[in-house]
């Protein structure tokens, strides 16, 4: 338990915040994760939902994935080295907002690779610029695959609404094939950061 302060009537309570999420150890710890329940926590005198900004690490052990979710911190390097050893074959990575750590789940889930599916966004982000230039600065995120085709539903949030976008499985495999003429574009050791700010440094 921790203190938190209602964003609507500043008043303060305790709320239960997981440092540590292993879904192996309870599975219905993933659904609240995805659906975003588990960081939301409602205010005892308002009934204001607020959302909770925390530290956590989320552990799947079964599909060796490990996201840590670290709001507006850097990770202090002694963390990074005893979080990684002996982690065979895991996919590590660092995000810093919730709405990021639900994305990896999602796209580990599909059975997608984040890294394509960023190169996937980021040219599809470029179509969608070159006839509405506020799509330039818009953030897309992955939601599911759908329909017998694997179309990719990415969220985009334009004009003050979110829009629900489908591109077609062809553009994924199309990035997929710009990664492999392009080697040097890849995920730092330990938890790396795989978002649009790793993939615009490579490609501008």
């Amino acid at each position: 338990m921790a203190p938190a302060s209602c964003s609507h009537c500043g008043k303060q309570t305790e709320v239960q915040l997981l440092q540590s999420i292993n879904v192996a150890l309870d599975p219905e710890l993933k659904a609240r994760v995805k659906d975003g329940s588990l960081f939301v926590w409602e205010c005892p005198y308002c009934g204001r939902r607020n959302l909770a900004r925390y530290q956590t690490l989320y552990h799947d052990p079964d599909a060796k994935l490990m996201v840590w979710l670290l709001p507006g911190e850097e990770m202090p390097p002694k963390a990074v080295e005893e979080a990684v050893k002996g982690l065979q074959g895991y996919t590590l990575r660092r995000v810093r907002e919730v709405g990021d750590l639900i994305e990896k789940v999602n796209i580990h889930d599909a059975n997608l690779e984040d890294t394509v599916l960023e190169m996937c966004k980021w040219v599809t982000q470029r179509e969608l610029a070159a006839k509405n230039p506020e799509a330039a600065e818009a953030p897309l995120r992955f939601l599911r695959l759908e329909g017998a085709d694997n179309d990719l539903v990415l969220a985009l949030p334009l004009n003050g609404q979110m829009q629900v976008l489908n591109v077609g499985f062809n553009v994924y495999e199309d990035a997929r094939g710009i990664l492999a003429r392009n080697p040097a574009v890849r995920p730092a050791e330990g938890f790396a950061e795989v978002n649009q700010d790793w993939i615009d440094q490579f490609f501008r």
